[in-house]
């Protein structure tokens, strides 16, 4: 018996030992596994949160539409829909007017000047007829736009400051900022009020089919429905990001606009329009097929596929065959990011081109040019008549869609509930291949076939969706 008490004792004691080593060799053991974490990792967020959540708002919207006075009963949301449909009413009520409703969403945006200037999505504020920006101590002011860019979905609102408005958010570095590192994003989710949420940068640059610039920072730090226009901040406080968009279907998969993004359109955003540069190309992302048939050691560049006459570009001296490798000393490395870079710089500037021509390296000065309105998508009042925006095809949206990269067309990025493309069954990712029997390669073809199509009332498309084409009829809504 006393042998067992003495083992007994002496496992105690030994496993106490053990305990006592554990808590102050871990953090070292930790260290010596991880040596780039050191003691950057934090045991709290709450010093953080507390210096950023005053400059935090959130957003609330009003919007008119119009709607039947009796389609609450048949609406998406009610559990009478399958039976009191749209076909219903007409069945035996006929042509029901239409009665102005409100409707209401939610948004998050963030103070970035002392004179009441505050960024948010554009997708938050872009159909609000009334906006309402409350602050986290629960402190309301009206909201105005002052500026929106669709297609990076930034927007731009301003509210007249008091004593009491809070200090605006300082603006990080969203380029030196790298994967692995924590993040914070503060919102409005689901209406719930001011929320935290922290996780880390999971990728960047990505490129979801949101708008033609895509460049997003991927996080996964819990984002919601009401997140949209929040900031995502860095450890010092610093705003790296705009939360945008989510992946419904996914888990912890967030998407932020880079703050640099914001930062190149703010003064554009301030004055009420964008915009952008234009160099006149066509360019393709560089396989290891067509490195090698140039001559080249590396896939980074873009090659230029076709030169607009009359362009800048054309009249700096760019052929056909060149290889783009550098745009104002920044390394350019895929076609997206040259569109990209492009088209945030402000026209009439001169920068310098890189590029490699037979073999052989060659610097271009470059008078940037403005963008035509032919190169950007459909414009909402061209839409309106027949409910859908489309916008050009790129190699980097061929590629997102699983096409080829030379195909040609014009791809749909939008339709409008109740418009005639809704009622004709189109759908966004739809490509665009005739319009009247006529081809359609790009947005020129696209807009002087609708505009002729507009006096007929009606129009034929040949729409590829899938593998297949198919044959779609328009008709405009009878006012």
């Amino acid at each position: 018996m006393k042998h067992n008490r003495q083992t007994s004792l002496s496992v105690r004691v030994s496993l106490a030992v053990i305990g006592i080593l554990a808590v102050f060799l871990t953090p070292i053991l930790a260290q010596a596994a991880f040596p780039g974490l050191g003691n950057k990792t934090p045991t709290s967020f709450a010093d953080l949160a507390d210096s950023v959540k005053h400059s935090v708002v959130n957003i609330s919207t009003t919007q008119v539409i119009k709607g039947s006075p009796l389609r609450p009963f048949g609406g998406p949301n009610s559990p009478f829909g399958h039976f009191f449909g749209d076909d219903f009413f007409k069945h035996f009520f006929g042509n029901i007017p239409q009665e102005e409703m409100k409707t209401h969403a939610l948004g998050s945006g963030f103070v970035i000047s002392s004179d009441g200037f505050i960024v948010t999505n554009n997708h938050v504020v872009k159909k609000a007829t009334e906006i309402k920006v409350k602050l986290d101590s629960g402190k309301e002011y009206d909201a105005k736009i002052v500026g929106r860019d669709p297609k990076t979905d930034l927007a731009l609102i301003k509210v007249m400051p008091d004593k009491n408005f809070p200090e605006p958010v300082k603006l990080g570095n969203s380029d030196v900022i790298r994967v692995g590192d924590w993040v914070m994003a503060v919102g409005n989710p689901f209406g719930l009020g001011q929320t935290v949420t922290t996780g880390i940068i999971s990728a960047k640059g990505r490129i979801i089919g949101a708008g033609p610039y895509d460049d997003f920072l991927q996080t996964d730090a819990a984002i919601n429905p009401g997140n949209s226009g929040g900031p995502l901040f860095n450890m010092k406080g610093e705003v790296v990001g705009i939360n945008t968009a989510i992946i419904a279907r996914g888990q912890n998969i967030g998407f932020a606009i880079p703050i640099n993004m914001a930062k190149e359109l703010l003064p554009q955003l301030k004055s009420g329009k964008i915009i952008r540069g234009w160099l006149g190309v066509m360019i393709q992302d560089i396989t290891s097929e067509l490195a090698k048939s140039f001559g080249l050691s590396t896939t980074k560049g873009v090659l230029v596929s076709d030169v607009t006459k009359g362009s800048p570009a054309d009249k700096a001296g760019l052929e056909r065959g060149d290889v783009i490798k550098r745009f104002n000393g920044k390394e350019v490395k895929d076609s997206h990011m040259l569109s990209r870079t492009v088209a945030a710089t402000r026209p009439k500037t001169k920068v310098t081109i890189d590029i490699v021509r037979d073999g052989k390296e060659k610097s271009l000065q470059v008078l940037i040019g403005t963008m035509p309105k032919s190169q950007e998508a459909v414009s909402p009042e061209n839409a309106n008549a027949w409910g859908l925006t489309v916008q050009e095809m790129s190699p980097d949206l061929a590629r997102h869609l699983n096409l080829n990269p030379d195909e040609e067309g014009v791809v749909i990025s939008g339709v409008k509930p109740g418009s005639p493309a809704a009622e004709a069954g189109l759908r966004p990712g739809d490509i665009i291949k005739e319009v009247d029997r006529k081809e359609i390669k790009d947005l020129d073809d696209y807009q002087r076939a609708m505009q002729k199509a507009t006096k007929s009332g009606s129009v034929l498309f040949l729409i590829k969706r899938g593998d297949g084409t198919l044959f779609v009829v328009l008709k405009q809504s009878e006012k």
